[in-house]
């Protein structure tokens, strides 16, 4: 089948594009091998921001006398709590699905790969395969989590980020690898929820790649909150023949052994490229310079500016100018500039 516009990604960059495309009057079809709304409606931004209301919540009225209300007892019901979230982006995800629809834009569920000719293939759940044609083709296939070596995870003992967002009961004890932006989420809303948490961070601050002022404030919040923080730190290896998980940890001290139920390996995030990975980055700054016209009708900026959404688009537009430049650039540099 042929279209005006193809989106590979249904994410906040995708879907986006494709129903400002559709509104402009072009023939859209959007793909996706998951739920619409991508990782961050269904697995990241979203039910995690669920999660920490939860938290904070909970934590309200721990400490509701300091506000002239008496509560008795309060509890957390954690399974509710896990349900609430992934009921908040389902939700969404179906928002999304009205938006298409709406907009009259083809949902191709499956996994796309860019040929060459304009040309997409789409790999469908059951095998089968099918193609699909557009004078213009989006990729907006955003970014995926990528295991550190040293912590192979089982999605038991040694858990990711989705795992950690659907555990079917509590663990009493927990370690979070990594203290960037998802493993203080996950270290926050455990630990109110009641759970012994520990942070092992390689580097000398917490959250590294923010100011070292605002890593040092940040850090002794999380120690005033009773998360215990081991920075200049890495975990070696792991031991899980137990019933619970050991922990060898280098410190500047010598190694230390932590134990807990299940760690929870904080991912590295790096863009999506299994869809396009024989394409080289220069054929990314010639593909783009190609379709940098294209996203100029689309005005994203101009007409999206107001929207959260609308900058984030606005971004991508100015990493594409980039990539339309003389000097290809590399792609890791894609998650940090979205």
């Amino acid at each position: 089948m042929n279209y005006d516009v193809i989106v590979l990604g249904s994410g906040p960059g995708g879907y986006v594009t494709a129903i400002r495309a559709s509104q402009l009057g072009f023939k859209v079809a959007i793909i996706e091998k998951e739920n619409l709304g991508g990782v961050c409606l269904n697995w990241g931004c979203i039910p995690t921001k669920a999660l920490i209301k939860s938290a904070q919540v909970f934590e309200y009225i721990q400490h509701a006398k300091e506000y002239g209300i008496n509560v008795t007892e309060a509890s957390a019901d954690f399974n509710a709590v896990i349900k609430r979230s992934r009921d908040v982006a389902d939700g969404m995800s179906k928002g999304v699905q009205f938006s298409m629809k709406k907009n009259k834009i083809d949902i191709i569920d499956g996994f796309g790969k860019v040929k060459p000719g304009k040309k997409v293939e789409v790999t469908a759940a059951d095998g089968k395969v099918s193609s699909l044609e557009a004078d213009h083709i989006i990729i907006a296939t955003g970014a995926r989590s990528r295991e550190l070596p040293n912590l192979p995870q089982d999605g038991k003992k040694v858990i990711g980020y989705r795992q950690a967002m659907t555990l079917a009961e509590q663990p009493k004890k927990l370690i979070v690898v990594g203290s960037g932006a998802i493993g203080v989420e996950f270290a926050h809303f455990y630990n109110a929820m009641g759970t012994e948490v520990t942070i092992v961070e390689f580097m000398p601050n917490v959250v590294p790649v923010e100011d070292e002022d605002i890593s040092k404030q940040f850090e002794r919040s999380l120690k005033k909150a009773g998360i215990n923080v081991m920075t200049n730190s890495s975990v070696e290896r792991i031991d899980t023949s137990g019933n619970g998980v050991k922990a060898f940890v280098k410190t500047a001290k010598g190694e230390e052994v932590l134990e807990a139920e299940a760690p929870f390996a904080s991912p590295l995030v790096l863009p999506r490229q299994r869809a396009i990975r024989k394409i080289r980055s220069l054929f990314f700054a010639e593909y783009f310079r190609i379709s940098r016209r294209f996203l100029r009708q689309l005005q994203l900026s101009r007409n999206l500016q107001s929207a959260r959404l609308g900058r984030l688009l606005h971004r991508r537009c100015c990493l594409l100018r980039h990539l339309g430049s003389a000097k290809p650039i590399g792609a890791n540099i894609i998650p940090q500039l979205i």
